[in-house]
């Protein structure tokens, strides 16, 4: 995987404490969001744990010495769930579910390559979506179960798929 390429404002130091004028704050949060979809897009990571974030390099720079605080990373995950791309999986907001494409988006790309590949009308395990070997160039590999079923029911909800269930496993039929 090639290495991640940093915004020039993650080597400005004052991008690590929320400024207190509004519209330099609005543009800091909005650089801010953008860059933790990027990092975790480019990582392919869907979660995130506030206790283990501080110490992450998305929110410490060790070359500036500068990291965000814990307050900061709080504000900036809270910008990110009013928007719909985190969802907090605990009530004392914690731990979240990241969300770099919507479950629409995810279904959309889904449903392109099952109809570029002729497989509408065919049924297919969630393990072949996510881990087969027709998948692996796809960007939908390795999405994780929680994020690819959402996807699959977005997709039910516009009536080109189906999800299934038989024995131990699960799969969806493509119309």
């Amino acid at each position: 995987m090639a290495n991640f390429q940093w915004p020039w404002q993650y080597e400005f130091p004052p991008f690590f404490t929320l400024q207190p004028n509004l519209e330099t704050r609005k543009k800091q949060l909005a650089a801010w969001c953008d860059l933790v979809l990027a990092y975790h897009k480019h990582h392919k990571l869907f979660s995130l744990d506030l206790k283990e974030a501080q110490s992450s390099p998305l929110f410490n720079n060790s070359k500036i010495n500068r990291k965000l605080s814990t307050d900061s990373i709080c504000t900036i995950l809270e910008e990110l769930s009013n928007k719909g791309n985190i969802e907090w999986t605990d009530k004392t907001k914690t731990r979240c579910l990241v969300m770099w494409r919507t479950p629409e988006e995810w279904g959309d790309l889904i449903y392109r390559w099952a109809s570029s590949n002729a497989m509408t009308n065919t049924v297919c395990t969630l393990y072949e979506l996510a881990h087969g070997d027709n998948t692996k160039q796809e960007d939908f590999v390795g999405l994780e179960d929680w994020l690819l079923k959402r996807a699959l029911r977005a997709l039910e909800k516009q009536r080109k798929a189906e999800l299934m269930s038989f024995g131990n496993s699960e799969g969806v039929k493509f119309f």
